[in-house]
Order: C-alpha cells, then structure tokens, then sequence
C-alpha cells in the first residue's frame, strides 16, 4: 500500500530535480547573456553619444568659419551647418531611444535574475527537507515493516508541516 506512494514520491523528486536543474541552467545562462547584451549595448549608446557630441562640435566650428567668410559662402556653410545639427538631432533621438528601449529593460534583468536565483535557493532547500523526509520515513519503514501505525503517523507528521 505505501510502495505505490514511494514509487511516486521519488520520480516526483527525480522529476524536479530535472525541471530545477533546467531552470538553474536558464538562470545562468541569461544572467550571462543579458549582462553582455546590457554592457555591449550601453558601450553603443555611450560611443553613438560620443560621435554626437563630436558633430556638434563640427557643427560650431563651421559656423565660426562661416562667420570670416564672403556672403555667398557663409550663406552654404550656415545651410550645411543647419542642415548636419538636424542629423544629430535624429543621433540624439536613437540615444534617447536606444536607451530608454534597449538598456533600460536589459538593467531590469539583473533584479529579476537576483530574485529568480532566490526562489531557486528557497526551492532546493525544500526539495532537499523532503528528501530528508523521505530517506526517513523509509528508514522507519524498515525498522519497523509490520507497524503500520508508526509509518502513516511518520507520513501525516512530514504533511503537517506544510
């Protein structure tokens, strides 16, 4: 009568084990993967800011050459001055874009990785309490096969507790 629940306790355990073990191997794997795409992404942004502010550094000293120039040719360089701060407008817009979109949620992940690596830890402790449970209750089984009485009691004290 108690084998049956045995047999099916134990491939209960075994199949945890594996689904534990597969979810551990997920956490890992974007804990790794995320954080690279989070630092490759913010290095990116940073580079893309960077070659902005470079532009708009361009863009001044085209207007300053603009000013010691004759009419015809301030008039052009203002125009592709204008027209070269209108790009980094959209250059500004990607950077704002990029890392509101794609860093900010990256970041996120490493809280959620954190808190998904502490139900995993909370989750093993328990397998591991009932598996402890388990090896005793059949250790009882053995010592005492014909007293039913002890092993359901040793049964329904390991239930109780949760």
């Amino acid at each position: 009568m108690f084998v049956p629940f045995l047999f099916f306790t134990y491939f209960s355990l075994v199949s945890r084990d594996n689904q534990t073990r597969q979810i551990q191997d997920a956490v890992s794997n974007v804990e790794k993967h995320f954080g690279e795409l989070c630092q490759i992404f913010a290095g990116y942004v940073r580079k893309t800011a960077r070659l902005r502010d470079k532009a708009d550094l361009l863009v001044n000293e085209i207007y300053a050459y603009a000013a010691t120039e004759t009419p015809n040719l301030k008039v052009g360089l203002k125009n592709f001055a204008d027209e070269f701060s209108r790009l980094q407008d959209y250059r500004q817009a990607e950077v704002d874009r990029l890392e509101a979109k794609v860093v900010e949620p990256l970041k996120s992940y490493g809280t959620i990785v954190k808190l998904k690596r502490d139900d995993l830890k909370a989750t093993l402790t328990a397998k591991n309490r009932e598996a402890k449970q388990l090896t005793q209750l059949e250790k009882t089984r053995q010592r005492n096969p014909s007293d039913r009485h002890i092993i359901v009691s040793c049964i329904s004290s390991s239930y109780k507790k949760y």
